[in-house]
């Protein structure tokens, strides 16, 4: 019997593990190319409900495809924002994240569910049966990404060109590497994952929408990405501690006896307070690229 539950926690924490790890690797492939985005967490809230919508007309891959494209259209306009017009990338992040709260809080209502929106069973995501339970195909790509993103940042000549604009967008220039288009394409890839991650919520994952389906998802994923230092393999090590502790957290809340004693919002923090003590103990000896977050302006 333990040993079940031990695998049933292992399930849930590679289930719970996936938009974390997802938006965590795009992230640091933006964050290389010297522009961080703080506007994860409306990312994955806008593309969860627009990935919803996609599935219910068209299909589970028409859901994905839509959660995709809305990160990507959100990238594009921040890379636009502040790789081209050299705007403010922290005001420009918080804008995605509040735009994103009254869009999906007013789709809902609109769709005559306020703050819920069950997606029908045939427009979710299949899982692969396992003789553990079922397993999203989407865990795979998050288990496989990162070594992919990892190889091309550090042994292709694109990720030369993404760390070298972030590194020292100057000397980059002078080579004839576009720096604003690698930081626009930059981000937006990471914008679009995200958009995977979301979509995954709503269509692969929990099989609905709320307002607070992100849950504080993309501050996680930022943190994950200090935790990383940048080394996309890490992220899949960030992600999982927070989805083991996320799962435990849920599988303890629902042991019998256990919300008399403890209250079910202290269980709930676990993974929140977990994921800020394993940060806070490598936030000092991380090194990030010299030129993050300062917009580039030819002389």
């Amino acid at each position: 019997m333990t040993v079940k539950y031990l695998w049933s926690i292992f399930f849930l924490s590679l289930h719970a593990m996936v938009p974390i790890t997802l938006t965590a690797v795009g992230e640091v492939v933006s964050e290389t190319a010297g522009l961080f985005d703080i506007g994860l967490e409306g990312i994955l809230l806008l593309s969860a409900f627009t990935g919803a919508l996609g599935a219910e007309a068209g299909g589970w891959i028409l859901g994905i495809l839509v959660g995709i494209g809305t990160g990507l259209v959100v990238g594009l306009f921040f890379g636009l924002v502040n790789a081209y017009w050299k705007g403010n990338q922290l005001i420009t992040g918080v804008g995605i994240n509040l735009f994103a709260l009254g869009f999906v809080a007013f789709g809902l209502q609109a769709l005559g569910t306020p703050g819920f929106h069950s997606v029908p069973r045939v427009a979710q995501l299949p899982k692969v049966p396992t003789p553990v339970g079922g397993l999203s195909p989407i865990v795979f790509v998050a288990l496989f990404l990162p070594f992919l993103i990892h190889w091309v940042l550090f042994r292709t000549r694109v990720g030369l060109w993404i760390r070298a604009v972030g590194e020292n967008p100057e000397a980059a220039d002078v080579a004839g590497v576009p720096v604003e288009l690698v930081q626009l394409l930059s981000t937006a890839f990471g914008a679009a994952l995200a958009g995977l991650a979301g979509a995954y919520m709503s269509v692969a994952w929990m099989g609905s929408v709320t307002k607070e389906i992100a849950a504080g998802r993309g501050f996680i994923a930022l943190a994950t990405v200090v935790f990383s230092g940048l080394n996309p393999l890490l992220t899949l090590a960030g992600g999982f501690i927070f989805g083991f502790f996320d799962s435990l957290a849920t599988w303890i809340s629902n042991i019998p006896g256990v919300k008399e004693v403890v209250p079910w919002q202290f269980i709930s923090m676990t993974p929140y307070v977990v994921t800020l003590l394993v940060v806070t103990g490598v936030i000092g000896r991380v090194r990030f690229p010299k030129a993050l977050g300062i917009p580039y302006r030819r002389e």
